[in-house]
Parts: structure tokens; C-alpha cells; sequence
């Protein structure tokens, strides 16, 4: 019994000293000056700068105002491009848009993809297509088509709309 007790008061500080690393303290265990040597100076951090505790998952720092934001016409040429395959789900929060499997015209393998606009400019990089056959992956080379033409079709969608 006496080892019992010894192994859970053992178990038990290391807990609270755990704890007390996580607090705002700047020494290894949450302990110490909180200045370096030589430097008179103390350092608020900024709001972006504030270490992080296990405390913050119980407060509510995210702003209600804050959007996510994913290019207007690569998301609409994605749905133009690839309007041959049926739509499985569309989230323009996340920017990701599931195609289930269709036939493009003239061809005769049937594809599905995932559309992934990650980025509110029209750049390449705000763009990243997973495609698929019934056999697997689809080729890299049917990937970057399939990419360059949704990049195309937003280009000519936005000179359409004047804003170049």
C-alpha cells in the first residue's frame, strides 16, 4: 500500500508540474525570473505572438467576421469544365468541390475529381485537382490538362466580367 501511494503522489506532481509548464511562466517548468541576463527590458507579446495553453481551446478567440475565401471564377470554371461529371458535394467554405463519375464527351474512360481552390487569387497555385479512373489514379499528364483548362475557362470568365 505504501508503494501505491508513493507511485500516485509520484504521478500526481508530475501532472501539476506538467500543468505549470503550460502556464504563462518563462522558465523550463513554469518557474523562474522571466528575464534573460542582461536585458531590462519586458516583452508583451502581441496577441499573435501569445503562447499558446490548454486553456485556449476553452475560449472563444476566433473572430465571427472572418471569411474563407476562394477565387469566384476557378470555382466556377471547375463547375464548367467538369459539368460532364455529376456534383457529390461543394463546400465553398473550404473551397473543395467532389465530382462523382462521368464521361467526358468524346472519351470513352470515366473520371471523377476532387477540386480543391485553396486561395482567393487567380494563380495557379489556388488550384489542385486529385483525379480518378475506375482503375486508379488518372495519369499527371490528364491531371494538368484538366488544371490548365479550369485555370483557362477563369481567365476568359473574368475578362468576360471587366475586371482585368
Amino acid at each position: 500500500m505504501r508503494i501505491f501511494r508513493s507511485v500516485a503522489f509520484g504521478i500526481s506532481l508530475i501532472g501539476v508540474l506538467g500543468l505549470s509548464a503550460c502556464g504563462g511562466g518563462s522558465g523550463s517548468l513554469g518557474f523562474g525570473g522571466g528575464q534573460k541576463q542582461g536585458n531590462t527590458a519586458q516583452h508583451t507579446p502581441k496577441a499573435e505572438e501569445r503562447r499558446e495553453t490548454i486553456w485556449d481551446l476553452f475560449t472563444n478567440v476566433d473572430d465571427p467576421n472572418t471569411t474563407v475565401e476562394v477565387n469566384r471564377y476557378i470555382w466556377n470554371a471547375s463547375l464548367d469544365v467538369l459539368s460532364f461529371m455529376p456534383v457529390q458535394a461543394a463546400d465553398p467554405f473550404s473551397g473543395i468541390i467532389v465530382f462523382g463519375f462521368g464521361r467526358p464527351p468524346g472519351g470513352g474512360t470515366a473520371y471523377k475529381a476532387t477540386v480543391y481552390v485553396r486561395d482567393p487569387a487567380l494563380d495557379a497555385r489556388s488550384l489542385s485537382v486529385a483525379l480518378y479512373t475506375r482503375s486508379g489514379p488518372a495519369s499527371a499528364e490528364a491531371v494538368r490538362k484538366v488544371e490548365d483548362a479550369i485555370l483557362t475557362r477563369a481567365r476568359q470568365l473574368r475578362i468576360r466580367d471587366g475586371n482585368l
